[in-house]
């Protein structure tokens, strides 16, 4: 082994050892995120499945303003567990309040409309901007429209009519999707980001604490005085970070396997299989030398521990980026975009996810670009390190 690996595994397990002296910081780095996001997604799932079902069971009490203009559109939509109550005496400002979720209002003509062989209107009131009123609003919208069909059918029926003669194109539906991408249409909204999120500054705690926090301790000057290359010392300190990054995700992966196995419902429908768990391991390996070059890089500007701590903030953000793009802007997946830093992991996760094949072509693309820009970064970082007035405290 030559001299600059001794030097750069001497720094590593030196970094290792004072982050194993200090549990609650290793607890952190570790156990947080395998804890955390699983229990996240799964709870998510689980308070969505039951808010739907809940929905769609219980029996919604609309307020109805004139329901004696329709009495029979009252009583159908009582058969479908929509029950007619008494409007209040302000239904906008109830609906706003979110003591309504949705209202009906049958005007004084509907009768005349409706003996007339016109269209009688039916206006549902709701508030488009509330979410937990999407779904009651949806039921009486359905259940109307249904009521309407039905008695369009009944009086071409009544006038010798076959009611198909009104249709004259059937539109069907075939869905091409695999099974398993309908399943991970689940985890693709928020799954993607949480990893890159936990590749991306998994080895932060290490990482900032060994730059910048040595720096503030004075305890980096003696480190930087040793014969050992500079490269070394830096090679050291990213490895150290990267092992934490990836005992991390390990955990993260088997937290996730586990609680699809043990959850109910589409929980276990995810694939969670060890190929999937492989293929998304490799697709965050080089965001976690990215993470930890770049980190490094800014830790070694910063003039102390709360400066350096600063940097997460906007970090976080960046994974959010290609995901709050994507879902105002969907694109097509070309070749180009697994070039493309946080884009690529995030069409390469969805890849994994949809269990669709990744081409060779686009894994060279993709760790030949990532791998590059983390030789860059820590390149950045060397020359960084070897600024003698790095080892000078504030």
């Amino acid at each position: 082994m030559s001299a600059t690996m001794r030097w750069m595994w001497s720094v590593a397990r030196k970094e290792l050892l004072d982050i194993g002296r200090d549990r609650r910081t290793l607890f952190m780095a570790l156990l947080l995120g395998p804890l955390m996001y699983p229990l996240l997604m799964l709870g998510m799932q689980y308070m969505a499945e039951k808010r739907m079902k809940t929905e769609l069971d219980r029996v919604l009490e609309v307020p109805v303003i004139g329901a004696e203009h329709a009495p029979n559109l009252v009583a159908h939509l009582e058969t479908l567990g929509i029950r007619a109550v008494d409007p209040p005496a302000d239904l906008d400002a109830a609906i706003g309040a979110q003591q309504v979720d949705v209202a009906i209002e049958i005007p004084a003509t509907f009768a005349e409309d409706w003996h007339a062989g016109r269209p009688a209107t039916v206006e549902i009131i709701s508030d488009s901007t509330r979410r937990n009123a999407q779904t009651p609003a949806s039921r009486v919208r359905a259940a109307v429209a249904g009521y309407g069909q039905q008695v369009g059918a009944l009086r071409l029926l009544a006038r010798g009519v076959d009611p198909a003669v009104v249709q004259p194109v059937a539109v069907g539906t075939r869905d091409v999707a695999t099974e398993e991408a309908k399943r991970g249409v689940i985890l693709s909204v928020l799954l993607p980001y949480l990893l890159i999120l936990s590749s991306f500054i998994g080895g932060s705690y290490l990482i900032l604490d060994a730059t910048a926090g040595e720096r503030e301790r004075q305890s980096l000057e003696p480190l930087l005085a040793t014969p050992a290359a500079r490269g070394a010392i830096v090679s050291g300190k990213i490895a150290a970070a990267c092992v934490i990054g990836i005992t991390s995700l390990l955990l993260t992966m088997l937290a996730f396997k586990i609680s699809a196995q043990m959850g109910t419902g589409a929980a276990r429908m995810l694939d969670v299989s060890f190929p999937a768990i492989g293929r998304m391991l490799l697709v965050l390996l080089p965001m976690l030398f990215i993470g930890t070059s770049l980190l490094t890089f800014l830790a070694a500007t910063a003039k102390s521990m709360k400066e350096a701590q600063s940097h997460i903030v906007w970090l976080m953000l960046l994974p959010m980026v290609p995901s709050f793009v994507l879902m105002v802007n969907p694109i097509k997946t070309e070749l180009w975009q697994f070039a493309v830093p946080f884009l690529a992991q995030n069409q390469l996760l969805l890849k994994v996810i949809r269990a669709e094949a990744i081409p060779l072509q686009v894994w060279a693309l993709y760790l030949g670009a990532s791998l590059s820009l983390a030789a860059l970064l820590w390149f950045a970082a060397v020359k960084r390190y070897q600024q003698e007035r790095l080892a000078v405290a504030g």
